[in-house]
């Protein structure tokens, strides 16, 4: 079969010309969903929190992410007439498709940084083919941005961006604006390459495939006018690389944690900006691996609808881990990761051998984002240990995506259904506990928190007269759990574990026969794709198999949660537990059989790891 004939998940993605047809074979199927004046690309009727009419404006727009480094490359696409119409139709006051002036807080100024992108990368073919009354008009529009209140956190690059695009185009800017709005993104800036989305606010996926991809892009663009900021936002990129590489597996999956994971492979957009801007962290067959791994990975899933569209979810078709600003052409963000296509056909980059991870060690401690991010390369994982944060937001299942135990790039991580009891909440990786009414609570948000080489710990407080202290001693396939809950009240709780898909990723077939293996305090649940179990290790409860409710995981869509279930009478009560993931296809149950130990001796509890004389952890539990 012809290489442009083959379906995307055959696409071999090694060269410019594979890459320039994974872009024509992620938005061809969009041709006959623009609208009769072009401005709108209508994919479907699921809602957001903005208003239809924005929603396909915003697919509009985001379609530039993959579409004007193809052309800045020296591609073609028969789209780009399209969307000349629909600039030109949709900055009109006068005409019946016209975007609007953008609000305070607005999703228009959003998605008017893709059209400052393409004035700087590609304002011939703009200024070019637009009449001089269309491109004032289109000009005058992206300015109303200037003066418009955004949220005060990636959202101000947005602003810069369109100011970027003018300059660059040869319009009149603002570079006091421009230098203002930079000088305020400086407060998200933490240390070890990391900022935060907004001060106080969570590092997760935002830092790199929005903070830092558009101070890369400022970076390139703005070389020799600004030359100091520059290289700042370089030398920062290359220091969060040496920390980010961990969060990918050898498999090409990359860790999913935190909002916006519909998304999808816009995970790799950082290494794509990386290539773009000239910063070699890594040698350059290494980031390509890392590019082209993580699209091969994700057009393996069934991401797509029957008409070739992105859908909105993770792994899979799935609009209840969605964020609440997630409309049917949201996901076409992931087109960032197609920058590369900007260069030219002689850059190194696209002769260079693709290059498998460098050696990584087992565990990163990485403070800023408050993880411990440990590897089985062996098995192609990934777990990032968490303590939580001190502050949380309002973001659809901030508790889920934001203060679970660990995250996994194999069990993935699951979100609720519902509120009543423990299969519509789907609590893996959480200490899930109620006032014995069958409504749960988690950790939202954290008192105390730290993150130590071998150590994570925090401080939560669930009900104001109900305390928890947890202790996580990170490692794989065991890691272990010590909670103490102090509460003036009688509680249930519940210890929930990975949670183990139990369909192939497809949907097709099942994952082979699931078997239950059995231990003193423990249960594990085995398939040919992995296994995941539990142990009470000290403290009253038990261990059983809970089947949450179906599609309540990114990664699989029916899942098992081996889990510890406990009765806590009011007063103080310890709770440890050990958790088993073992990622291997037909796993063998012998590390489950060596599991962690739990010894108390004098008021001392010590925990001891498979393997180790000594104890990894000791409390004073009277």
């Amino acid at each position: 079969m012809e290489k442009n004939k083959l379906p995307i998940s055959q696409n071999p993605l090694r060269t410019k010309e594979d890459l320039r047809l994974a872009f024509a074979q992620l938005t061809g199927p969009l041709k006959i969903y623009y609208s009769a004046g072009s401005a709108q690309l209508q994919l479907g009727h699921t809602g957001a929190s903005y208003a239809s009419d924005v929603a396909g404006y915003e697919g509009f727009s985001r379609v530039l992410w993959g579409l004007v480094p193809l052309l800045a490359g020296g591609g073609d696409s028969d789209l780009w007439e399209t969307i000349l119409r629909g600039i030109a139709n949709g900055t009109d006051p006068a005409h019946e498709e016209y975007w609007g002036e953008p609000k305070d807080y607005d999703q228009r100024s959003v998605e008017m940084a893709a059209f400052g992108f393409a004035l700087a990368l590609i304002p011939d073919k703009l200024k070019g083919k637009l009449s001089e009354p269309e491109l004032e008009r289109f000009v005058s529009w992206l300015r109303s941005i200037s003066d418009r209140k955004l949220w005060d956190c990636n959202w101000l690059f947005f602003r810069v961006l369109v100011h970027l695009g003018l300059k660059k185009a040869g319009f009149s800017h603002d570079r006091q604006l421009v230098e203002s709005t930079l000088d305020e993104i400086e407060r998200f800036y933490l240390e070890d390459g990391w900022y935060a989305d907004g001060v106080g606010g969570h590092s997760d996926y935002y830092v790199p495939f929005a903070i830092h991809f558009y101070g890369l892009l400022y970076a390139k663009l703005m070389e020799e006018d600004d030359p100091a900021r520059s290289r700042l936002y370089k030398e920062r990129a290359a220091l969060f690389a040496e920390q980010f590489i961990y969060w990918f597996a050898e498999n090409g999956a990359a860790l999913p944690y935190g909002r916006s994971l519909a998304y999808r492979f816009s995970q790799s957009a950082f290494w794509s900006a990386l290539v773009y801007a000239g910063v070699e962290p890594f040698p350059l067959g290494v980031m390509k691996g890392l590019i082209m791994r993580n699209l091969r990975w994700w057009f393996a899933q069934p991401i797509f609808h029957a008409d070739g569209t992105l859908s909105i979810g993770y792994a899979y078709p799935n609009l209840i881990m969605a964020e609440n600003y997630n409309a049917p052409g949201s996901p076409y963000w992931a087109l960032k990761t197609f920058l590369p296509l900007a260069l030219p056909d002689d850059h190194p980059f696209w002769a260079a051998e693709e290059l498998p991870l460098p050696p990584l060690g087992a565990r990163s401690v990485q403070k800023a984002p408050h993880l411990i991010v440990c590897r089985q390369t062996e098995v192609s994982h990934v777990l990032a240990f968490n303590s939580g944060h001190l502050s949380t937001n309002e973001h659809t299942h901030t508790s889920a995506k934001y203060e679970k135990f660990v995250y996994s790039t194999f069990f993935g991580f699951s979100v609720p259904r519902a509120e009543w009891g423990l299969a519509q909440g789907a609590f893996d990786s959480m200490l899930a506990l109620s006032e014995e009414d069958n409504l749960y609570r988690v950790k939202r948000k954290c008192e105390e928190i730290s993150v130590e080489d071998g150590l994570v710990y925090a401080r939560w407080t669930p009900w104001s007269d109900v305390e928890v202290r947890t202790w996580l001693i990170p490692g794989t396939p065991w890691h272990v759990r010590v909670h103490r809950i102090g509460s003036a009240r009688a509680l249930d709780a519940a210890d929930g574990g990975f949670a183990l898909g139990i369909e192939r990723s497809s949907g097709l077939s099942a994952a082979g026969e699931l078997r239950v293996a059995e231990a003193e305090g423990g249960v594990c649940a085995v398939n040919a794709d992995g296994a995941s179990g539990i142990r009470l290790l000290y403290g009253g409860g038990r261990a059983e198999l809970i089947y949450p409710h179906a599609n309540t995981n990114l990664l699989h869509n029916r899942t098992v949660i081996p889990t510890v279930k406990a009765k806590l009478p009011a007063g103080t009560s310890w709770l440890v537990t050990a958790v088993y993931g073992d990622a291997a296809v037909n796993p063998s149950l012998q590390r489950w059989e060596a599991a962690p130990v739990a010894k108390v001796e004098e008021g001392q509890l010590a925990v001891y790891m498979p393997g180790e004389d000594g104890p990894a952890f000791q409390i004073n539990i009277l």
